[in-house]
């Protein structure tokens, strides 16, 4: 649901959480919803989602977001209630998944569609049904755009489902006609589509970087929103917000400052190179501003704070911003102390505002 049309968000809210991780406590958590064949594949061998070298001296998960059993991260819904949304006062929580984006650049796409059909039924009985303060987002194997609007029409109706979620990782810029199928299907059903970093390098994706493997998980890490500059280009310029209007795109844990670099460049080289792109009606940065949302966390640091909301001002879209914390991450922002001083009613669009608008929520449940 578009913001710069949909200005009703109830009032009530205080703080929408755009990037929540709930986990499997362990991969058989999947076979009561697998085929027998592969529920036998994952029993033996897990999800065999591709990983890769790079390992953080921080870990994965903060330490002190263990279930009260000791258990991973992210696992327990009634436990991720209380530490993270009462806690924080968190009306709702977009659910992001786990550990679980890789199936999209796994060799076989067999069992990448398997693990996905098998995710969301197991997200839907053991998390949208639990509590209605946690929305979910419908994975998908994007290497399969057949498969994908399958499972797509298959929960677009679902009222507790809000966008639909896929790696960011691919051997192909998601501007290109092999994924329109996908948007077409997102659009039908009233959905975002939203992509989230981690699986950069890994199975049969590109390297990380168009130069090769970084070395190192730092210097992984540093790079990864240059793979959102590529995919957000791509968009615009193959023309997908011409061809699906009502589309909107959420670049998840990518960060904010790279946005007015890429929005200056293109609409540069628009005005002289606009006849390879006869189908664009508007300047680049114009589609972004109306189609891109990202969120928060990772925000940047700059030395002088008064910089970030320097940066927001370049971009002027008040409502592409999502407050996101990514708990339970090692580098979890608490939205208490992650923002800058900012005016009233921008801190409230990131807080609630924008993303209320984009996926049609109402006042806390």
């Amino acid at each position: 649901m578009d913001s710069t049309t949909t200005q009703s968000a109830s009032p009530g809210l205080r703080l929408i959480d755009a990037d929540v991780h709930n986990a499997l406590t362990q991969p058989a958590d999947l076979l009561p919803f697998l085929p027998a064949y592969w529920a036998e594949i994952v029993a033996r061998h897990g999800l065999l989602v591709p990983g890769h070298s790079y390992f953080s001296p921080m870990g994965v998960f903060r330490h002190d977001a263990k279930t009260p059993g000791g258990g991973v991260p992210g696992s327990d819904p009634a436990f991720l209630i209380t530490d993270h949304l009462d806690r924080y006062g968190i009306d709702y929580g977009i659910l992001t998944g786990s550990g679980v984006l890789g199936i999209s650049i796994h060799p076989d796409p067999d069992l990448g569609n398997a693990l996905a059909s098998a995710y969301n039924e197991w997200l839907a009985h053991t998390w949208l049904a639990h509590s209605p303060r946690f929305r979910g987002s419908i994975l998908i194997n994007h290497s399969d755009p057949e498969a994908a609007v399958r499972e797509i029409h298959k929960w677009g109706e679902h009222p507790a489902m809000v966008q639909v979620i896929m790696a960011s990782a691919s051997n192909r810029l998601f501007g290109q006609r092999f994924f329109h199928p996908i948007y077409q299907a997102c659009a039908e059903h009233g959905l975002p589509i939203a992509v989230h970093p981690g699986t950069e390098g890994r199975g049969t994706a590109y390297p990380a970087t168009p130069a090769g493997h970084p070395t190192r998980y730092m210097e992984w890490h540093n790079i990864l929103p240059t793979s959102y500059m590529a995919h957000v280009n791509s968009l615009v310029c193959e023309g997908v917000f011409e061809k699906f209007p009502a589309l909107r795109f959420v670049a998840i844990e990518g960060g904010i400052a790279w946005l007015p670099h890429l929005m200056w460049r293109m609409d540069k080289n628009y005005k002289g190179l606009r006849s390879q792109t006869p189908w664009l009606k508007r300047l680049p940065s114009e589609y972004i501003r109306e189609h891109i949302k990202v969120t928060t966390q990772p925000i940047e640091e700059p030395e002088d704070p008064r910089h970030l909301p320097q940066i927001f001002e370049m971009i002027n879209a008040p409502s592409m911003i999502m407050f996101s914390s990514d708990y339970p991450h090692w580098d979890f922002d608490n939205p208490q102390m992650s923002l800058p001083p900012l005016p009233k009613d921008l801190k409230e669009r990131i807080l609630w505002r924008n993303a209320a608008d984009l996926y049609d929520l109402h006042p806390a449940p």
